[in-house]
This record gives structure tokens, sequence and C-alpha cells, in this order.
């Protein structure tokens, strides 16, 4: 609870409203009589209070909060049992899918401790993430098939600010790393729903120019990095807001500057570097370096954390594949800032990336009317996981290429070209 109150009086608490305010109005344009299903860690309490307050005022039926403690966590891994790794609460993720299912909304609260593991076994590890995978999985899938409006903002946890600031005390890390999530979040500006509308119309036209160009694959080089990525049949760029299938548009990702699409799961081939850490499970994940070939890693090395990436790798046979790529501008505010958040929706919006795993079916034209087998059918991958990491930078070109083999600059040094 100390960590609670310490870090409340170093958070502008009407930033911290603003936020509440856009995660509920932009982030999930939550309905009247729509319930609402919340999971964050016991430290942004503050801030799931003010996502509460303005869900009621929007009309929200019924708010449901979830919270995760770090102590707890680490309770487990040093007192219980070693068969408890390979179980999950089943019965909390059935009534989580049972509730999406029945129309309500998801909002994930983000900011938990990147390093919180790292002194644990990575085998008991990569154990309790499989478990939670498998018993999350139909609740996902009502995720990452768009079947609901879902969002995800974030908090400054002073166990995650210390880790970004570590130079600096605990209140002055917390306070720099709010600042830095305001801004990235637009919420430091007078009118942030304005500054929302006026960027998710940027990034319209950045996917609808994708969408029209039809590449066949994207060809990225860069240091370390020479891969092919072939695109799903009848893919589809999206960037910024997005209509679910329940008909709400919804920003699923405060902050964002990406535009994204499905690569195809079997013509990925080549290799290709990190550019940035991965903070997976508690764990850091850095200098990830991998080989493709006909669209699966056959090898895979990292300099720390490379047994837990090689797990990770083991989930099933889609874990491999790719399920997401993502074109974000070095010149993004995000990598601007100069912050390395060791947090995947901050570092994703810094850089051009690519994700391990499940794809989103509403990256496909008509996607909504697909069939799972007609997604895999035009390459879509299915897999537990859906795991982003970081191949972007200022040194690095992308060339579209079009089904006849022609070849047009994408972006040229990080940049739009």
């Amino acid at each position: 609870m100390t960590s609670v109150s310490k870090s409340v009086h170093t958070v502008d608490p009407v930033k911290l409203d603003k936020l509440a305010e856009v995660a509920i109005k932009v982030g999930l344009q939550l309905q009247k009589g729509q319930d609402l299903v919340v999971t964050a860690p016991v430290a942004a309490m503050p801030l799931v209070r003010r996502i509460t307050r303005h869900a009621y005022m929007a009309g929200a039926g019924l708010v449901t909060s979830f919270y995760a403690d770090e102590e707890a966590t680490l309770a487990r891994y040093e007192n219980g049992s070693d068969e408890s790794f390979d179980r999950a609460a089943g019965w909390l993720y059935e009534g989580m899918a049972n509730a999406f299912a029945n129309g309500a909304a998801r909002l994930a609260v983000s900011g938990d401790n990147p390093m919180l593991l790292s002194g644990q076994d990575p085998a008991k590890v990569a154990r309790a993430n499989r478990a939670n995978s498998t018993a999350y999985k139909p609740a996902l899938e009502k995720i990452s098939n768009f079947d609901i409006n879902w969002n995800i903002v974030s908090y400054p946890n002073p166990s995650w600010a210390r880790l970004v600031f570590p130079n600096d005390p605990e209140p002055i890390a917390v306070a720099k790393l709010a600042r830095a999530i305001f801004a990235a979040s637009r919420v430091d500006v007078e009118d942030p729903i304005a500054a929302w509308t006026e960027h998710n119309a940027n990034l319209r036209v950045r996917s609808s120019w994708l969408n029209q160009q039809r590449f066949s694959g994207l060809h990225f080089v860069g240091p370390g990095t020479d891969v092919t990525i072939g695109l799903a049949d009848g893919h589809e760029w999206h960037g910024g807001a997005s209509t679910a299938k329940n008909g709400i548009t919804c920003n699923p990702n405060i902050p964002t500057e990406e535009v994204f699409t499905t690569p195809h799961a079997l013509r990925v081939d080549g290799h290709v570097s990190s550019t940035k850490p991965l903070s997976h499970g508690g764990t850091l994940i850095d200098n990830i370096q991998v080989k493709f070939e006909a669209g699966r890693i056959v090898e895979a090395k990292a300099s720390r954390g490379e047994e837990v990436l090689n797990k990770v790798l083991d989930t099933d046979e889609g874990a491999r594949r790719l399920g997401e790529v993502a074109l974000v501008p070095h010149s993004s505010p995000i990598s601007a800032s100069g912050i390395l958040f060791y947090n995947t929706l901050f570092d994703e919006n810094a850089s051009c990336h690519i994700a391990l795993g499940q794809c989103y079916s509403k990256c496909f034209l008509d996607g909504a009317s697909l069939t799972q087998e007609q997604i895999k059918a035009q390459g879509g991958n299915s897999s537990l996981i859906h795991i982003d990491w970081m191949i972007g930078s200022n040194k690095v070109d992308i060339d579209g290429i079009k089904p006849d083999g022609t070849r047009v600059p994408v972006m040229r040094g990080g940049e739009w070209a």
C-alpha cells in the first residue's frame, strides 16, 4: 500500500484524470449500459478509480476490476509447490470470456515491473506463462478477433519507474515516467480528445496509402537485418482507431503510432535483429537474433533471456511464426523522447516491429466475416501467444514488393519515404 500512496503525490492528478477520460471516451468509446472489465497492478489504483468514475459517468452498466500484486506473484515463485506452475485460474479467464461474449468491454492498465521475475527459475516462468496463455485463450480470441472494444493504457508503477530512471529517487522517477506517459498518450494538451481525432486521421492517411499499394511483401534491411516478410493474401492495413465487430470504434492502444497488418505465416525468409529489449513476463530479453525459413524461426539467440525466448518459441507451432508487422517512423514522439520504457506498449510505438504468434483477423479485407479456416488459408497465423518486439531504427530501410516484383520505397533511414 505504501507504493500507492507514495506515488500519488508525484503524479499530476489533472492529467491522470484526463488519461482516464481518454481511456473511456477515445480508447473504448464505452457505450451506455455496457459492462467493463478492468485489469491493473495494485499500484495503478489511483488511475483505475478515475477510470471507473468516468465509465459510470458515460453510462457503464457494471465495472469490475481485477488487481495483480507484485509481492503476491513473487510469493508464488518463492513458496509455491512445483506442480502449481502448470496451473492457471481458468475459471477467471472463462468468466472474462463469458463477459466479453455478453458484450463487456475490456480495459487493461499496464505498468508491471518488467524485471519482476528476472531472478526466478526461467523454467517455472515459462511453465506459468504457458498455463496462463492456455487458460486465457478463450478470452484473448475475443480481443484479437476484435469481437469487442478494448483498450490498454499505462500507469507509472514505482517499480517500473525505478527501472526507466535508475539514477533518480523514486518520487522523481515516478514523476518523470508519469510526464512521459501523459505526453505519449496526448493528455498533456488542452483538448486531448481533439488531439486524438487529428492523430487518428493522420494514421488513416498512412494505412490508406499502404492499402492502395497492395504489396505482396516488405523487405527490411539494416544492421543485423535482411528479411523479406510476405503479407497475407487479402491483408488490410490498420492504424489508430478501429471498428470492432460489435460496431464500436475504439483505439485499442494508447499511445499508438503504428500502422499494422498481418504477415503470411509461411512467407517470411531471412534474418532479423531486435533494436530494443523485449520485456516479457517479468524477464528482459535483449539483442534477439532470429533466422526465418519459409515463415518459421529456425534459429534464435539473445544476449540476455535466451532461455526464456526459446521456451516462448516452443509454446506451440504458431509461436515461431509471425502474426503482425507494424510500421512506425523513427521520429515518432515516443522515439524522440529518447526514453527506453522497457514496456512493449511504448517501445513498439518508437520502432517498426513484428509480433510472434496470433494474428488479428481484423487485418483482412472483410475480416469480420472470415472463418478461422479461411484466415489460415490466406496466411493468417494462430497461436496461444502474441508478443511484439522491435526491429526498426534510423538505420533500417524498407521496400514494398508488388506481386510483379516491382519495388516501392516505403521507409528510408527509419522515416516514411
